[in-house]
């Protein structure tokens, strides 16, 4: 059982937020196994063509997997009493229903009809650079990436990394140790932060460190579409 409680004073305090055994080590295993499957995909991305880094990716395709559309159905209600809570503190009038389909509807109305759900793989060497998923009009403030290997035992290295950029200061970096089946909430593109002259945004991005060894496979759960 997650507690939001923590969770929301996580995200408020450091940036982002574990919570662990989202998924067993079966679940890990079977979705690292389904990246060999073409048909569950609608595209995949090799990250040094682009720019991104090294390693690649692959876009769920819908009907996502029930395991997939499972956990972003679930995951989606308690993190959008968070993006409201969050919306309000900046000043932004966006607000986002308690029902992922409601969300959904409205990504749809706008052309964003894409699913962004996916999986990464990485081998040694690989890395992703940092970045925002930002895919379209209609942007859902909160993210989740589930570590699908094991550290240590199936590679090394390959450490998540969050990075913020407050006004007038230098780049703060956070290194977020993960197991295999925890997962990680943290900001798209921005959350607020409470100063001594009230609450302002801070800009934040996300990647992966460089691969020592091994193969490392993530999930990351997007609750906005693409275009």
């Amino acid at each position: 059982m997650v507690d939001w409680g923590r969770v929301a004073d996580r995200l408020d305090t450091d940036g982002c937020a574990v919570i662990g055994g989202v998924l067993s080590s079966g679940q890990c295993v079977a979705l690292v196994e389904s990246y060999s499957n073409d048909a569950l995909f609608r595209s995949r991305v090799v990250m040094v063509r682009h720019g991104f880094g090294r390693g690649e990716c692959k876009y769920f395709a819908y009907l996502l997997p029930d395991l997939v559309a499972e956990l972003r159905a679930a995951l989606y209600p308690p993190l959008a009493l968070i993006a409201n809570q969050w919306n309000e503190a900046m000043g932004l009038t966006a607000r986002y229903p308690a029902a992922h389909a409601a969300y959904l509807a409205r990504c749809h109305a706008a052309g964003q009809t894409k699913p962004t759900p996916l999986l990464l793989a990485y081998g040694a060497g690989d890395y992703n650079c940092l970045h925002q998923d930002l895919y379209g009009e209609h942007v859902f403030p909160l993210q989740v990436t589930i570590l699908l290997s094991e550290p240590d035992r199936g590679f090394t290295g390959g450490e998540f990394v969050l990075t913020e950029q407050r006004p007038r200061m230098q780049s703060r970096a956070e290194v977020v140790p993960l197991g295999q089946g925890d997962g990680v909430i943290f900001p798209v593109r921005h959350r607020p932060v409470q100063g001594t002259r009230g609450t302002y945004r801070v800009n934040a991005r996300h990647g992966v460190s460089r691969v020592r060894s091994g193969h490392r496979h993530a999930l990351g759960i997007i609750f906005h579409n693409a275009e």
